[in-house]
């Protein structure tokens, strides 16, 4: 299997880390190559991977500010030879439920990248081990790919 995942990790508190660890594991159990970025930068993503990207919300709907500068980077973007899902945490008690992973969707969306999924949102109320629920809902996508 010569896919190449690399998850770009949005995380103020840490869960948004640890639910990108399962995915990794998950992704690794299945021979795929895995790279974490929980500080994101264009230049350290290898062109032809598959991008996971998966954040939670800051405030009043922000994404957090590690991946800040990475979503700036993505504004007019040609993101159209990219591949992508969306996992989003978020607790559904705000207006602003799953607002970071939203906003990265719309990015990813407006560069014309391919979402190969329906996005992942977590709400931690009902989930509060968000990474279960990651790798519940991967398990079949993977299924697809192999």
């Amino acid at each position: 299997m010569d896919r190449h995942f690399t998850l770009i990790v949005g995380s103020v508190l840490g869960a948004s880390e640890y639910v990108a660890d399962a995915i990794a594991e998950a992704l690794r159990a299945r021979g795929y190559k895995v790279t974490i970025l929980t500080q994101p930068d264009m230049d350290d993503i290898e062109a032809d991977s598959t991008w996971f990207i998966c954040t939670s919300t800051h405030g009043a709907g922000d994404l957090p500010d590690n991946i800040q500068p990475f979503a700036a980077q993505l504004e007019d973007e040609d993101l159209s030879d990219i591949e992508y899902f969306v996992v989003g945490l978020g607790d559904s008690s705000y207006d602003t439920y799953c607002h970071g992973a939203i906003a990265m969707e719309t990015l990813m969306n407006k560069g014309g990248a391919k979402l190969m999924a329906d996005p992942l949102h977590i709400d931690v109320l009902h989930h509060p081990i968000p990474e279960d629920r990651a790798v519940e809902w991967l398990e079949p996508i993977l299924d697809t790919l192999d």
